[in-house]
């Protein structure tokens, strides 16, 4: 067929790329194919095992095989409201919750169905921009800065408001945290005050919390909280539960705010129909938690904690300036401190250069901050410090009290790989120092 197969392509994925963290570990994968030891530091995904309960639920109802209703299962978003209320305060209702396959499916459903601008701050998630692109909506990206602590802050939004000719036109802010990619969240006052202005304005609130749970002391805040009326709570499975691959996400909304549920479970009914029954019944038991799912959750969220603080005093130690991780398994380093000799040595402009050099010269797999909509001369980048045995750490956390701390040679034993990969961008950062 003489087709030209560009003009064909709908102009809004003309020039559209392969989400940067999946294209960098298929490359890590295939210089680990040629024998080279890569140190991959790229994905985003819970080395734990999925709880035994999920497993065994999941096991349990593999017969399932019938279309389930497009909303999600009644059981199960009676249990995902129930989970909002017990864990974030937040007084949910069955009839207002969404199960979709992925939260990622559902923030693109719900930027299809929405008709106003979207406001994103920077860093931010790789998909949030290129999917509103997909769909043609306009992006308004928000710089923060590292003296922010890559926050949003109130004042921030309150300036962008006020400096439009229509400060009340429909809007939605997205908010990620614990973040991804800066591993940061947000103090109550801070979330408190962002709610304030969201409240004045009338701007919906996406609070993307899929790394809630992973808040390193347990004391994830929602927005919700503050602003209930006007905040969609956006969950899963993927990371709390280190069920990824499951593909199941959850859209908890407010009465104000069903009509845009309503909305988006149309289009699902168009278009993925329903998410699969046996993986909506294993996220029943999920939700539902208890004393084994918990101590589990602590277990995680404890060697998070270790590594990232070993791996954050490494970094902070060479002289890379960088936020104490607060939750989730990413760190958001900023080598400008070494913006000269990087450009005078190795030619280093930006994040893209910086990532390439270290990839090539020390086979270390990290992503650039221009895929996270950073400035490209940004010398910013997202260190995963999830690439170690989920499983065997696992068990051997849970031979130690939780009220302990884990013994010094923990991660010299269980996530040596992570602590060499951080110590292999010191050692290539000394060659220039």
């Amino acid at each position: 067929m003489n087709i030209d197969r560009h003009v064909s392509l709908n102009l809004n994925i003309r020039g559209l790329e392969e989400s940067p963290t999946l294209a960098l570990n298929e490359r890590s994968n295939e210089l680990s194919k040629q024998g080279i030891e890569v140190y991959n530091m790229t994905i985003g995904q819970s080395p734990f095992p999925v709880p035994t309960p999920v497993v065994d639920a999941l096991k349990h109802h593999a017969d399932k095989g019938k279309y389930m209703p497009v909303k999600g299962l009644p059981e199960l978003r009676k249990e995902v409201a129930e989970y909002h209320r017990n864990k974030d305060g937040v007084e949910d209702v069955a009839e207002n919750v969404l199960i979709g396959p992925g939260s990622k499916q559902l923030m693109f459903m719900l930027l299809l169905v929405y008709y106003g601008e979207i406001i994103v701050p920077s860093p931010c998630w790789v998909s949030y921009i290129p999917q509103a692109q997909i769909i043609g909506r306009n992006v308004r990206i928000v710089n923060t800065t590292f003296e922010d602590h890559w926050n949003m802050t109130a004042e921030r939004l309150r300036e962008l408001l006020e400096s439009e000719h229509d400060a009340y036109r429909p809007r939605i802010l997205v908010l990620n945290y614990p973040g991804n990619p800066d591993g940061l969240t947000y103090t109550v006052e801070e979330l408190k005050e962002i709610a304030e202005v969201a409240r004045q304005y009338e701007v919906v609130l996406l609070s993307d919390e899929i790394y809630g749970q992973l808040h390193h002391k347990g004391e994830h805040i929602s927005v919700a909280r503050f602003y209930p009326e006007g905040t969609i709570i956006s969950s899963g499975m993927s990371k709390w539960c280190s069920a990824g691959g499951y593909r199941l996400g959850t859209f908890t909304f407010p009465d104000d705010l069903t009509w845009l549920m309503e909305g988006m479970a149309k289009a699902a009914s168009q278009t993925y129909t329903s998410v699969s029954g046996p993986i909506q019944y294993a996220a029943i038991r999920a939700f539902q938690g208890g004393l084994s799912i918990e101590r589990t959750l602590w277990h995680t969220r404890r060697i998070y904690a270790t590594v990232a603080n070993e791996c954050a005093q490494i970094l902070t130690d060479a002289g890379v300036k960088l936020h104490p991780p607060e939750g989730a398994f990413y760190l958001f380093p900023d080598f400008s401190p070494f913006a000269d000799k990087l450009r005078d040595k190795k030619g280093i402009e930006g994040s893209t250069d910086l990532c390439e050099s270290l990839l090539k010269e020390k086979h270390v797999a990290i992503i650039p901050g221009d895929a996270f909509a950073r400035p490209p001369t940004e010398l910013t980048a997202r260190i995963s410090y999830c690439n170690f045995d989920g499983g065997k750490a696992l068990a051997a956390s849970e031979n130690i009290a939780l009220h302990e701390d884990l013994p010094d040679d923990f991660t010299e034993k269980y996530c040596i790989k992570t602590i060499n990969g951080v110590k292999r961008i010191v050692e290539w950062l000394s060659e220039v120092d």
